[in-house]
């Protein structure tokens, strides 16, 4: 299968070095010239270059899918520089983690060039985010949410393709996909961040012995908070509506563990604490 990938990333080059090891012929397109030089060192692709017109013109005419790996705010002006350029009939999809504000604009700008595009969301990473941050087996027995279309087999193309890389592959609409990684992901993120700001807050001579005296459970809910604040501001920019009907279920569901123990309801305390251990294995 030929494939282009547009971002040279830690997704962009991880996909890019499962597909060329099953034997994929992949192009990538990067900014960075050094990044190019990288991808190609690496095996994560078969040839790249900062700008899609230079590669040659023959193979990307037998291009069948683009995956777009940027940024989710480059992703629609990124579909509509390299559109013109894909012969018709090509696949493009995308690994933005919200998809209501991406998909039907995605649709409209790849239907009047004769291209076909269908969301999706690889659900997998992890803390760093450059090209020599891109390893093998990435996606092996991870989620991946695909949008539904009514060209079933440009989402059957689409599906495939995450699952040649191991993943587990679900189907919802945008609307669902972004209530749910609201619920899961955007909101985690705004938790963790709050409670690092909230320790922060504290003054004296107990704010560096917390810090001193923090553990793995410090560290695990912390994580996600420490993460890339671009991505997190471009999660609550883009899933505003989703993010902000999670939000506010966490507030009263703070606010009612803040009742239980101003009140010293100690047994109801303990028997939502008992629900809680229950349920996290609904997660995992």
């Amino acid at each position: 299968m030929n494939i282009g990938i547009v971002g040279l990333g830690l997704i962009g080059g991880s996909l890019g070095r499962d597909l060329v090891a099953s034997g994929s012929w992949v192009w990538g397109v990067s900014r960075s010239p050094d990044t190019c030089r990288q991808a190609e060192a690496i095996a994560s692709v078969n040839v790249a270059s900062p700008e899609l017109a230079n590669l040659d013109q023959e193979m990307l005419s037998q291009t069948e899918m683009v995956v777009i790996c940027t940024p989710i705010a480059a992703i629609l002006p990124t579909i509509a520089m390299v559109a013109p350029l894909l012969p018709k009939g090509c696949i493009i999809t995308d690994v933005g983690s919200v998809k209501e504000a991406i998909v039907a604009e995605a649709i409209a700008l790849c239907a009047p060039l004769g291209l076909r595009f269908v969301g999706s969301h690889p659900m997998a990473g992890t803390a760093f985010q450059s090209i020599m941050a891109a390893e093998a087996n990435l996606f092996r027995d991870r989620p991946c949410v695909v949008t539904p279309s009514l060209d079933r087999e440009a989402v059957d193309m689409v599906r495939s393709l995450w699952q040649s890389v191991g993943m587990r592959v679900y189907e919802c609409t945008p609307a669902e996909h972004d209530r749910a990684v609201a619920l899961i992901s955007h909101l985690p993120v705004m938790v963790s961040a709050s409670l690092i700001k909230t320790c922060q807050t504290e003054a004296g001579d107990v704010l560096p012995l917390a810090q001193n005296l923090a553990s793995s459970g410090f560290r695990d809910t912390s994580r996600v908070g420490g993460g890339n604040p671009e991505l997190g501001r471009l999660m609550a920019e883009y899933n505003q509506t989703a993010l902000l009907r999670s939000l506010q279920a966490y507030q009263q569901s703070l606010q009612q563990v803040i009742d239980l123990v101003a009140d010293g309801q100690w047994d109801a305390l303990e028997d939502l604490l008992t629900t809680t251990q229950r349920d996290r294995e609904l997660y995992l």
